[in-house]
């Protein structure tokens, strides 16, 4: 592995399956590159049904956000971690040590920051000191960008806004800050079907040595094994689940049959 860290699969660590699912009014919602949003179902219904099919793990983002979806958001956790026995992430709005602890005491195993750590850095030592890397993910919207030096930029507001960081140098500063894992969101690939991008699935591979989930693009079967050779742990979709179109057991079947260690 020439100048790459070693991934799960290199250490013998099974693959990861991640249902996502964005929460806006109590609803899962999805769109087209973040936009368009149209309503998918109950959260703790799908929920359910993708701890059956055999998820890992669940990722639960409030992309409301506002104090009435946080209320809304805390009960969701609580009712899905009451039935389903997986660890959850949950994210959107999370701006303190004080809002990870609201999230831990309804059920969250970890909390996914992402506007609120551009803004004050800091925020990400502060969590994991309190709380532990294993309980903080940095997820990161990331666009392609000629301006930056590595060809990646951030963004906030799901997409919509550009920031003037390079996408990299700040995945970068977050490991060593404290985050113990990466939420490696394409906002170029998001929703289109087309596959993950994995382009920057590598390069966030070549600077990171923490687990890292590949987002956005998922459309098939076939793309999941591919993200995971570019230097994934994890694989996380939405559209294609929340559709019916395919299940998490096909997607691990896939895996495994490429020769993937898959749970």
């Amino acid at each position: 592995m020439t100048g790459q860290h070693a991934t799960a699969a290199d250490l013998g660590v099974a693959t990861r399956v991640i249902p996502c699912l964005d929460v806006s009014g109590g609803r899962v919602v999805k769109g087209v590159n973040f936009e368009n949003l149209r309503e998918m179902g109950d959260p703790v219904e799908l929920a359910r049904e993708y701890y059956a099919q055999g998820a890992d793990e669940l990722t639960f983002l409030d992309v409301g956000a506002s104090v009435e979806e946080r209320a809304t958001m805390y009960d969701v956790v609580r009712a899905t971690a009451e039935q389903v026995f997986i660890p959850l992430t949950v994210g959107g709005g999370v701006r303190s040590v004080d809002d990870v602890a609201r999230l831990q005491a309804v059920g969250a195993d970890k909390v996914g920051v992402n506007s609120a750590a551009i803004a004050r850095p800091a925020l990400l030592d502060e969590i994991a000191d309190r709380f532990g890397a294993q309980a903080l993910v940095l997820s990161l919207d990331i666009k392609r960008s000629a301006r930056m030096p590595s060809g990646f930029v951030v963004t906030t507001h799901g997409g919509r806004a550009e920031t003037d960081i390079d996408a990299i140098a700040w995945a970068r500063e977050a490991v060593e800050r404290g985050a113990g894992e990466l939420l490696v969101n394409s906002i170029d690939a998001d929703g289109t079907k087309s596959g993950f991008d994995l382009e920057l699935t590598a390069a966030v591979r070549e600077c990171a040595d923490v687990p890292i989930i590949a987002s956005g693009g998922a459309g098939e079967v076939a793309h999941f094994a591919p993200a995971i050779r570019a230097g994934a742990d994890a694989v996380l979709a939405a559209t294609v689940f929340h559709s019916g179109q395919i299940t998490v057991g096909q997607v691990k079947q896939a895996m495994r049959e490429e020769g993937i260690l898959i749970r």
